[in-house]
């Protein structure tokens, strides 16, 4: 039960905080509406500051949700549109801290997960891989996650798959090769498998083909024989990330080497990737173990001491243990036995 005082400012506090969050997201669509490369300096400064001023949760979710509404759009994004908006969030995701790329990362690929599953005919699949491709591109994200969506692709192999995976490899192909040769050579020989068992399924033979030559010139490297590949751009715009970026860290240190499955289970077993990310949760350990734990042996303790740990606040067994064993040990060797025992 919550008094009608208590219950009255929660409702004040609450329109409040509707207020502000309210302002913050004019503020916030105001720059993203403006954003184009000359202004990019400009805009990320404003972002950083008003990432100083408000609170992290509010900005990115705020953020994302604006970012989300303007690039996930049934007809196709430019791409040069969609590489300024990720070069925002690389460079906040540098300058300020990986939470912001990586709470961006995962609303992404929950979505492209999501729209995967249901049967979408407008452009938004391959908006959120083109978000995603940006992001690996911009280094915010590891290769393993693109080698995974690739693999989830290559293992369903449908039309609509078969579009997605042209559409990832244009996009982000050689960097790939770069990356792990290895993998994009399994992955090249997996497709040409499923190609050869699916012939007869598809009717599109001709993009199956095309597709296959893709990946051919790919492991030979050969970029002529990709139609409209041209690595300019994103080069150009990694040239004015590296300006954009204060740490010295801008490189591949930064990046989130984490996988599909990790990023879709975010909520069951905790954000790993995320330093000081919270979790509550079912426990990622079986209960099976926590109920033969033994309850910690303090030993034979003076009443004093224990009346001292209670005025000190040890309010749990291995606090109250920690506490006894450092007022009762005779020195530090002594100290460090009974701690390890």
């Amino acid at each position: 039960y919550a008094p009608p005082q208590v219950r009255k400012a929660q409702e004040t506090l609450d329109d409040k905080k509707r207020e502000e969050l309210g302002r913050l997201k004019k503020m916030v669509n105001g720059l993203i509406n403006r954003l184009s490369e000359p202004n990019l300096s400009s805009i990320s400064g404003q972002m950083e500051d008003l990432y100083m001023a408000n609170s992290r949760k509010d900005m990115n979710e705020t953020l994302t949700d604006i970012l989300m509404n303007a690039c996930v759009t049934a007809v196709a994004m430019p791409a040069r549109l969609m590489m300024e908006h990720v070069l925002l969030v690389s460079i906040l995701h540098h300058n300020v801290g990986i939470e912001v790329g990586a709470h961006f990362l995962e609303a992404v690929v929950k979505k492209f997960d999501e729209l995967c599953k249901s049967d979408a005919e407008g452009k938004e699949c391959e908006n959120l891989l083109a978000l995603i491709a940006h992001l690996y591109n911009f280094h915010v994200v590891h290769s393993l996650l693109i080698f995974d969506i690739l693999k989830k692709l290559v293992g369903t192999f449908t039309e609509k798959e078969i579009e997605l995976i042209l559409f990832l490899l244009k996009n982000v192909g050689f960097s790939l090769r770069k990356d792990d040769a290895l993998a994009l050579k399994e992955l090249i020989t997996e497709a040409q498998r499923k190609a050869n068992t699916a012939e007869k399924k598809l009717q599109d033979q001709a993009r199956v083909r095309f597709m296959l030559e893709t990946m051919l010139a790919l492991r030979n490297n050969d970029m002529r024989k990709i139609p409209g590949y041209d690595p300019e751009p994103v080069e150009k715009l990694r040239k004015l990330q590296r300006t954009l970026v204060h740490s010295s860290g801008s490189g591949k240190e930064t990046q989130l080497r984490v996988s599909l499955e990790s990023l879709l289970n975010a909520d069951r077993v905790g954000r790993w990737w995320i330093v000081g990310s919270s979790w509550s949760g079912a426990p990622m350990i079986d209960d099976k173990t926590s109920k033969t734990e033994e309850k910690l042996q303090i030993g034979k303790v003076s009443s004093k001491i224990m009346e001292l740990a209670r005025k000190q606040r040890m309010n749990t067994d291995i606090r109250r243990s920690i506490f006894c064993v450092l007022m009762t040990s005779e020195d530090f060797m002594d100290a460090f036995e009974k701690l390890l025992k």
